[in-house]
């Protein structure tokens, strides 16, 4: 009884001030509707932190309480037709497809092994950072992590100092370089998901993506060298792995990669114009065909590479697993909260509406940079990416030609600003997991912060500046 009456007064306080339409109207929600939301952001970033064994044994319930939270009271005050519409809208045209693409790109850059062994001097550690970089906008920054992290780290295996290449690392690999495609980092593939065509972020977001990939590796390689020449310890120790022939292995999974990509070309440029609905939802042919083949995709590469290049790679079913039911639960709780971002200033945002604002009504792109930022830097970007979308009005075909600047603000804030912290991007942690467990003495959630303060923004500054003033 005590639970139920717990339960009734939440459901109470989460009724918006006027009465409920039969729609999801953005105007009529009250601001409660956005605490789940928030809810689930805050566990994800701070249980790790806080309750690590907790968390790792009870995440999936923790995320399936939020989405609860908000589907239960939709059901009761808008009904189960409008709950049963807006969830199925949800999974089958955002989530479904979203984590279809992570899973293909996860299991084929799971098969790509890099073996062998290469010295790790400053020229080379750039080089890797680099190459490493490019691959993330092609395969992803996971896919691109979990391929370079290791031959990175066996190249610096006998450095004494070495800590500062694992944070470039994360800095360039998992987060700067997935910048210019949808396959790069999941807020931009949400935005395909939304209407921006796929090359957009390739030929919009490659300036600055230049400018700062360039900054950094060439910071990098002044600090890398002045630690190479500083350790008089180096040349007495033992190397580990000493050097040995490079050779690529998996090769298949590139080929698969290429049809992922294809697939998503295919279902921007194919327009049947046939769909079933699900619930109400549309899915289109396009769509459907390509989440498909990325399924086949996925299992034509566990069908094709040798079990032993995933072993050597630490591969593990793990990681995607925890994306998968983590972002069940934020597409859900999200539901409310874009309708209230739609809603503009007419609605319990207007206050967030006001702060990306300028006083003759423009966009503040400076403040969507910034702001998108700041929250992808300890909440998941992508969907900080989503909300700031919505808020600058959510229409793919203004944001690409009168808002350009405007999407990519909000864009380059979700991608760049993901390197600020641990949390703020997937790869960041399992990188640092990896590292730790290989033996680098990992900065702390703090002391990380402390690098990303001193080396990323000011290249944010100097973005803004240039790019959004």
């Amino acid at each position: 009884m005590r639970a139920a009456t717990i339960l009734t007064s939440l459901v109470i306080a989460l009724m918006p001030t006027m009465a409920l339409a039969a729609d999801l109207d953005g105007k009529t929600f009250g601001v409660l509707w956005a605490f789940p939301f928030a809810g689930i952001l805050l566990s994800i970033a701070l249980f790790p932190l806080l309750a690590p064994h907790f968390w790792e044994h009870h995440q999936g319930k923790i995320a399936a309480f939020w989405a609860v939270l908000i589907l239960l009271p939709l059901t009761l005050y808008r009904g189960g037709d409008v709950a049963g519409s807006a969830l199925a809208h949800t999974i089958a045209g955002e989530y479904v497809p979203f984590i279809l693409l992570l899973l293909a790109l996860f299991t084929t850059a799971g098969g790509i092994l890099i073996s062998g062994n290469i010295h790790g001097s400053p020229g080379m550690n750039t080089a890797l950072l680099a190459i490493g970089a490019l691959m993330a906008s092609l395969i992803g920054t996971t896919g691109a992590s979990m391929v370079m992290i290791r031959p990175v780290m066996r190249a610096n295996d006998e450095r004494i100092h070495n800590v500062h290449v694992i944070v470039f690392f994360i800095f360039l690999v998992s987060n700067i370089g997935g910048s210019l495609t949808p396959l790069g980092d999941p807020p931009l593939f949400l935005g395909f998901l939304r209407g921006v065509d796929f090359f957009w972020t390739t030929t919009h977001l490659f300036t600055e993506t230049l400018l700062v990939a360039v900054i950094l590796l060439g910071v990098f390689y002044l600090l890398d060298s002045w630690f190479y020449h500083r350790d008089t310890a180096f040349k007495a120790r033992r190397d580990p792995t000493p050097d040995s022939v490079v050779k690529l292995h998996g090769l298949g999974n590139l080929a698969l990669i290429g049809i992922i990509i294809l697939a998503i070309l295919m279902s921007a440029a194919w327009k049947p114009g046939v769909a079933f609905t699900v619930l109400g939802t549309p899915v289109e042919w396009q769509n459907l065909a390509r989440d498909i083949i990325f399924v086949l995709v996925t299992l034509a590469s566990l069908v094709l590479t040798k079990k032993e290049f995933r072993e050597r790679n630490g591969f593990s079913w793990g990681p995607i697993l925890e994306v998968a039911k983590l972002f069940a639960g934020i597409f859900i709780t999200m539901i409310p909260v874009l309708a209230m971002l739609k809603a503009g200033k007419d609605g319990s945002f207007a206050a967030l509406v006001a702060l990306v604002t300028n006083p003759d009504g423009s966009a503040n792109n400076a403040a969507f940079f910034w702001m998108t930022g700041i929250l992808s830097s300890f909440l998941d970007n992508a969907p900080t990416y989503l909300v700031f979308f919505e808020l600058a009005g959510g229409d793919p075909a203004t944001l690409m030609t009168k808002g350009a600047l405007t999407l990519a603000a909000v864009s380059l804030g979700a991608v760049f600003m993901g390197a600020n912290s641990y949390i703020g991007n997937a790869p960041n942690f399992m990188v640092y997991a990896i590292a730790r467990d290989g033996g680098v003495k990992m900065p702390s959630f703090f002391g990380y912060m402390l690098w990303s303060g001193a080396f990323l923004i000011p290249c944010f500054v100097l973005v803004t500046f240039i790019f959004f003033r």
